[in-house]
Parts: C-alpha cells; sequence; structure tokens
C-alpha cells in the first residue's frame, strides 16, 4: 500500500504548497482523493500515469478539494481518453463539473460517471473483488465525507513442499489456495493448514478531512493500518479549530489513539506556521506513531 501526497495545505494558496490531493495505490487501484488546484501538475510532476485513474473520490465542495477536477476531465479530454471515470462526491458535483464543461464545450469523448453521496450514515460506495471503500462522515461546514478503503483477504499461500509430499495434482491448487481440505486417492482427508499458511494481513486506509474533532467515527476506523487526519490548527489555536470546524494536531492524536490504528498521517496544515515539527511534537504527546505529511512525500505502509 502506497500514498503520495500531491497537496497536503489548507485553502490559502503559496507558490510552493498545494491544496489536498492525495494518491492512494492500493492492490493495483490508483485511487484520486480529493483533487484541489494544481492536482494535475503533481501528478506530471511525479511522474503517475493519468490513465491509471479510474475513480476519484472528492470529500467535499469547498475549492480547495476539488477545484482541479475540472482541469484534469479536460486534460483526460485532450489525452484522448476512452475509459470511463467514475466520481465520487457529494450531491451537487455533478452539475458543478457538468456546467463548467458546457460552458467551455469541453464534453468529454469518455463516460464520466457521477456517484452523488447524501447520506448521513455511512455507506459501501465501490466494491470489486480486492478493495471496498466505505465512506466515513465527518463534520464540517458544509457536507463532508471521509472514505474508508479496506484490502479484501488474500488466497491462502501454498506450502509446496507439503503439496508435493502428497503428490496432489495442480487442479487442486486453486481449491487449497481458497481455503479448502483435499482428499487424496486412497481417501485420506488432508487439512487445509497442513498445505496453506495464512496470507499477508488485509490492510486498510482511512482518510479524514476536513472535520471538527469527532470521536463518533472512531468504532469506523479502528485499527486501521493507517489514518489521514486534519490537523489544520495547533492546540493554541483550538478556538478556531472549533469556530471553523477543523481539528488541532492534539485532536487527531486523541482520535487516532481511541481508534487503535498503526500509524497516524496529519496534513492539511494553516499556513501561519512555519515549523511542521511542531505538529508531530503536539500529536506525540498523546499518540506515539506519527508521520507529517508534506507536498511529494511517498509513504509506502
Amino acid at each position: 500500500m502506497k500514498l503520495t501526497i500531491l497537496g497536503c495545505y489548507s485553502a490559502t494558496p503559496r507558490a510552493f504548497t498545494n491544496p489536498t490531493s492525495q494518491v492512494l495505490d492500493i492492490k493495483n487501484h490508483l485511487f484520486l482523493i480529493d483533487c484541489g488546484e494544481g492536482t494535475q501538475v503533481q501528478l506530471r510532476k511525479h511522474k503517475i500515469k493519468f490513465a491509471r485513474i479510474k475513480q476519484v473520490f472528492i470529500s467535499h465542495l469547498h475549492g480547495d478539494h476539488f477545484f482541479g477536477l475540472p482541469g484534469l476531465i479536460s486534460t483526460f479530454v485532450l489525452l484522448g481518453r476512452e475509459a470511463p471515470l467514475h466520481i465520487y462526491g457529494p450531491k451537487g458535483i455533478k452539475e458543478g463539473i457538468t456546467l463548467l464543461l458546457k460552458l467551455g464545450n469541453s464534453w468529454t469523448n469518455f463516460p464520466l460517471v457521477f456517484h452523488e453521496l447524501s447520506s448521513a450514515s455511512s455507506e459501501l460506495i465501490y466494491e470489486d473483488d480486492k478493495v471496498e471503500v466505505h465512506t466515513i462522515p465527518l463534520e464540517h461546514r458544509v457536507y463532508t465525507n471521509g472514505y474508508l478503503f479496506r484490502e479484501k483477504p488474500g488466497e491462502r499461500k501454498l506450502k509446496i513442499e507439503e503439496v508435493l509430499k502428497y503428490d496432489i495434482d495442480r487442479c487442486y491448487y486453486r481449491n487449497i489456495k481458497n481455503g479448502r481440505d483435499v482428499q487424496l486417492d486412497n481417501g485420506e482427508w488432508i487439512p487445509n493448514e497442513k498445505l496453506t499458511a495464512d496470507p499477508p494481513k488485509p490492510k486498510s486506509y482511512a482518510f479524514c478531512s476536513d472535520t471538527v474533532y469527532k470521536p463518533d467515527i472512531i468504532p469506523q476506523i479502528e485499527k486501521a493500518d493507517v489514518l489521514y487526519h486534519e490537523s489544520t490548527f495547533l492546540e493554541e489555536h483550538k478556538d478556531l479549530a472549533t469556530k471553523t470546524k477543523h481539528s488541532t494536531a492534539k485532536q487527531a492524536a486523541e482520535i487516532a489513539l481511541q481508534a487503535k490504528v498503526g500509524t497516524l498521517v496529519l496534513g492539511h496544515y494553516s499556513i501561519r506556521y512555519g515549523d511542521l515539527e511542531a505538529f508531530r511534537r503536539e500529536a506525540q504527546t498523546v499518540f506515539p506513531e506519527v508521520e507529517l505529511a508534506d507536498d511529494g512525500k511517498v509513504f509506502e505502509f
């Protein structure tokens, strides 16, 4: 599981930082999560192939989280894209994007499929044989969702020496990987645990931006391998966090601690702060495993 941070700063633009956007590479899927201004430039800069992006997940309709999407779609048109693009986001995103495309006479030559969200409860919005994605209802100034990406359990791994010892025909290998016992020609049953080892533990990634401190998300993200949680402010400006419905680094760490996640990644920093390490120090007073997002940073878990 690899996470590439394209942008992780809050709304006010600067020449050397970018608003929220990131790419999650999980089970050979490349999911684009949020699409602030400049996302396509960052994709180019970090040599991420546009054609591999089949799904886009938008948390909410504030510009620093989706204003880069019309430009990205327009570039897909120029590149002659044919594969469908699925966009998951709050109700209203279809109207906003299609209006811009209409006014610019930039209709796509590929299917643009919108999945508009309005539920206040968590729901399964994407699933295939490898990955499932659930919404994480958050609380911000507008309707907002985080997203929980979870791998499905893989096949069991053959203990090939044991399989060969029993002279089991290759035609049974698939069933064995799927957990079935095997009956030999002499009638003896060989239990699956003798022939296979457990697959790697499925990984999970929870993306939470933007939101107030919201403990009721804890049961949903419990024991996630990685939690990305916004930390717009430090505790000294907690009053601003409350006023703007954002979180502090300490509050993000409290969520991580209570949810028993593996690693906390902080992001969505206000540009009022010059030292990002202050966010780590504050969070580590509550939760030890803290990483700092930064534009261009790549995490492999």
